[in-house]
């Protein structure tokens, strides 16, 4: 882009359009990483606590009850198998977690892994729909910003794929720009691809027949960024109640486990 405004003599508009692009990309990944860091964190908060209980507490608890002779509840039993199997193989758990997240990640670094975990990313209620909108608006603002200055379509295309940050949507712009070298329009394979929703193919068509599709993918950027939050917003307001019946089952679970003992105690005292 700086050497199509050096070209062109424009260079204080690209530089200018450079830095809006970039600041609502910083913005858009700013509120996707936002929308996920309460869960994490109430996630997190939710499994220490249990852990503690199951590793600390509740075993000096059934160890108490059973001291007096009586027989554990069947909660209580469950709870108990949980805990000590949590501290006989804590160490095979935490290597089989650690060994997971580096096949995961290995698994990322290949061609396949990389397309079906952004396929199946997409596929996920709620959050599907924040990433597939989040790179929609990634791609639309990239492909107008680099038109609007003068770079070619096909090079264009070329530049977006590769800063899609998603797997299927960089195939699907790869094929498009394959297509466009052999006389197509954007719009078709774009539409052949099933990837975008169909105003957004509707719209970069609307734009090729008025010559206007730098000014049509900033507005559908503009709009899917407006998208995101809404979306994120969504996502926010199903995470919080999710997360408290989540958390409450858990920690709630542990503490009735807890004191079920408790309270037949006095009959097998008596």
């Amino acid at each position: 882009m700086i050497s199509a405004g050096e070209a062109g003599g424009i260079l204080d508009v690209i530089l200018s359009r450079l830095a809006v692009f970039l600041e609502k990309a910083d913005a858009l990944q700013r509120k996707v990483k936002g929308a996920m860091t309460y869960p994490v964190i109430v996630l997190t908060v939710a499994g220490g606590a249990c852990i503690f209980m199951l590793m600390f507490v509740i075993p000096v608890f059934a160890k108490m009850f059973s001291d007096f002779g009586g027989e554990l509840p069947a909660p209580t039993r469950i709870v108990m198998n949980i805990s000590d199997f949590i501290r006989g193989f804590w160490w095979a758990m935490a290597g089989g977690a650690f060994l997971g997240t580096w096949l995961f990640k290995r698994y990322r670094t290949t061609e396949a892994g990389r397309r079906n975990t952004d396929k199946l990313g997409m596929r996920i209620p709620i959050i599907g729909n924040v990433l597939l909108k989040s790179a929609v608006a990634r791609f639309t603002r990239t492909l107008g910003t680099l038109i609007g200055s003068g770079v070619p379509i096909l090079q264009g295309l070329e530049i977006t794929a590769h800063t899609a940050g998603n797997k299927v949507m960089q195939e699907a712009i790869e094929a498009t720009a394959q297509s466009i070298s052999q006389g197509d329009t954007i719009a078709q394979p774009l539409r052949e691809s099933g990837v975008f929703p169909p105003m957004v193919v509707q719209m970069i068509g609307i734009g090729e027949q008025t010559g206007a599709l730098d000014e049509m993918l900033a507005k559908i950027a503009d709009f899917y960024d407006d998208e995101v939050d809404a979306a994120v917003e969504a996502l926010t307001a199903a995470i919080e109640p999710i997360m408290i019946v989540l958390m409450g089952t858990m920690v709630g679970g542990m503490l009735v486990a807890m004191y079920l003992p408790m309270f037949k105690m006095s009959s097998v005292v008596g």
